[in-house]
Parts: structure tokens; sequence; C-alpha cells
């Protein structure tokens, strides 16, 4: 961003911008998506827009963190307390798929359509540190991962299907919602008796 809000009335234009242009990509894609018909939707002058963002890279960028701070939020939740096993899963599976619900299009187009930064790619990044450090703390929780494999595969697990029901439009089916928890809930069984969750 060019300019970090520091008022909640620059916040709140802020807030506006992101979620517009976030509706925007949903609906019309990387194709539809200006600098000019954010700002008209969004209801603000272009000359607001350009005092937060430089270019719609930068309000890209803005979009994605907001989205990689919510994962961290469902997953820092999830993790919390002692909870049974189905409750814990339901509550983490539940959790992403609400989050990447929100429109419903705007992950398939982050993922397929819109330039990536580097960042985005770095296995070392913050975000990726934290992300797999909340996965590898269930794990422990819920099974013997002594190397945080576990962590790191129920990870993966979750964001290939969540990932790929959201580019097939089939994310909020109840059977796609049931079968991640039951696969989940499985592998973290299986693995915390040393066994295998196939039959």
């Amino acid at each position: 961003m060019r300019k970090r809000p520091t008022q909640a009335r620059s916040k709140a234009t802020v807030g506006v911008i992101v979620d517009t242009a976030a509706r925007i990509l949903s609906d019309q894609g990387w194709a539809g998506f200006t600098t000019n018909k954010v700002a008209d939707e969004a209801g603000v002058s272009i000359g607001s827009y350009y005092q937060y963002f430089p270019d719609k890279h930068s309000l890209i960028e803005a979009i994605r963190d907001r989205h990689l701070e919510n994962c961290l939020t469902i997953l820092k939740n999830a993790v919390e307390g002692r909870k049974p096993l189905p409750v814990f899963v339901e509550e983490l599976v539940d959790g992403v798929i609400a989050i990447h619900s929100i429109n419903p299009g705007l992950h398939r187009v982050l993922l397929d359509e819109v330039p990536t930064s580097e960042i985005f790619r770095d296995p070392g990044s913050a975000f990726e540190k934290a992300y797999l450090g909340y996965y590898r703390a269930a794990a422990l929780k819920y099974c013997a991962d002594k190397d945080g494999t576990a962590g790191v595969i129920i990870s993966d697990a979750i964001d290939g299907v969540v990932h790929n029901a959201a580019r097939r439009g089939t994310l909020q089916t109840a059977a796609v919602r049931n079968e991640l928890v039951r696969m989940i809930t499985s592998y973290l069984r299986a693995a915390d008796t040393g066994g295998s969750a196939l039959p």
C-alpha cells in the first residue's frame, strides 16, 4: 500500500475498496478488474483510491493479505483449547470452507488468473511458517507427530481439497465438507496409533 490508514474513516474507506475489489474479481475475473471500476463501485474518487493503492497489483496484495490473515485466525481459533478430535476437525474444516466461500469465484481467479508475486510462492515466508506452525501444533495434540510431518500432510490435504472444490464450484456442498472431515479425522486417528487410515 502507498499509505496505511490510521483513522477510523480512512480504515473504513480502505475496507470498502478491498471488499469491492474482491467482489469484482470474483464476479468478473482479472479481465474485468480495473482501478476505475473499483473506485466507481466502491463510491470513492479515483484520487482517494490512488491515495492508498498505487496500482491494481497492490490492491490484489491487500486482498490476499486479508485472506491470509483470516486463514491464520481460523487456524488459531481451531487449535486453541483441548477439544475432542471430531470437534476440532469440524471447526477447522468449517472455518476454512467459510473463509474460501466469501466471494466464491475469488479464489479461482486469485489462483488461476491473477499474476502472482514471488512472496506468495515462498515456502519460507512468515505466513507459511505461521500457517504450518498451527497445523503442527494441532497434530501434536491429536497424534504422535514428532517431526511435524502429520501437520504438513493435513495442511496440504485441506488446502488441496478446498482450493480444487473452489475452482469447481463445489466448495459449499455437504458432500465435500463431510468427506473432508472424515478424511482428516481418520488420518489423525490412524497417525495417533501408528496405523493406516486405509482398510
